[in-house]
């Protein structure tokens, strides 16, 4: 094996890109879970947003309106759910692994006729000298605009759930409905708008497959991404910058193996292959031991709210 071949480098700007999706995803679902809301559609959502957004950005010739469409079609997605949780109060498990089947079928429907087609990409931003320095300008200045979006978000996210007075309603909401409605606040209300954000979110993370990482449509090209992004949620304790961290690291997981396999590792393929699930399988295991223990999650998390109460 051949360990010189694998740049350090690029290894690390190619784990920001492969995180950025997964980030996304994590990061709305963070908030909807914030809310009190379990959403298990993650995958449908984004596989939505991969194929919508391919088809907006094919059709137009712009991928940002492809990332438009694809957070529109997210966040519809996502309020199918809501509806269906929220106003007609279905189980929030079993609704949002329909969602997730939903998605998967209605996507490879629409993208028939789109298979095989390359896709306009978003280039890097060119940050001038930045860009051109050793190691960190590639690292840290050589990315496209939804690298950084996705880390925005991240402080933003942080800041609005610590800072503002919506965010503390939103997590007062998920704390208690029943405290929250008491005090004149609109659960559902609240609940359907981080939905809805949730959706966008992991809508663009999709999109961020088939127009950036690939970029071509694929059936199936999420490939258990909204998974992984769920599990991201609770290792991360429902807290913004542990959701960076997570993603990254299980973007870092996904790059190694790929690296691994061109330098030639005596590991079966098939094992690097399975390396980033076998890690979410580990880190569930974690999660449902510490469940045991009280963990961080918020109190009413996936109980429903009975408005006539």
């Amino acid at each position: 094996m051949d360990l010189s071949s694998i740049s350090p480098t690029l290894l690390i700007a190619s784990l920001m890109v492969a995180a950025t999706p997964i980030l996304l995803a994590a990061l709305g679902e963070m908030v909807v879970e914030k809310s009190g809301v379990l959403n298990l559609g993650v995958e449908g959502m984004m596989i939505m947003g991969a194929v919508c957004g391919f088809i907006a950005a094919i059709e137009t010739g712009s991928p940002w309106l492809g990332f438009i469409m694809a957070a529109i079609a997210g966040a519809v997605m996502a309020l199918l759910f809501g509806f269906l949780t929220q106003v007609l109060l279905s189980n929030q498990v079993a609704t949002g692994l329909a969602l997730t089947l939903f998605g998967l079928g209605l996507s490879s429907l629409l993208g028939q006729g789109y298979v095989g087609i390359k896709a306009n990409s978003l280039g890097r931003i060119d940050l001038g000298p930045l860009s051109n320095l050793p190691f960190v300008g590639r690292v840290l200045f050589g990315h496209d605009p939804i690298v950084y979006l996705s880390v925005a978000l991240v402080v933003a996210v942080w800041a609005f759930l610590r800072f503002t007075r919506a965010g503390l309603i939103l997590r007062a909401v998920g704390e208690s409905h029943e405290a929250a409605h008491a005090l004149g606040y609109s659960v559902r209300f609240v609940r359907l708008a981080a939905i809805a954000f949730g959706g966008a979110c992991a809508g663009l993370g999709g999109a961020y497959l088939s127009l950036v990482r690939v970029p071509q449509w694929t059936e199936g090209m999420t490939a258990g991404a909204g998974w992984i992004a769920l599990a991201i949620v609770v290792f991360a304790s429902w807290r913004a910058p542990r959701v960076l961290i997570g993603a990254y690291l299980f973007g870092g997981i996904t790059v190694l193996q790929l690296n691994l396999q061109t330098a030639g590792a005596r590991i079966p393929v098939e094992l690097l292959s399975a390396a980033p699930y076998l890690v979410t399988i580990l880190v569930l295991v974690l999660i449902s031991l510490r469940a045991g223990r009280g963990g961080d999650a918020p109190a009413d998390l996936g109980k429903p709210f009975h408005a006539s109460r």
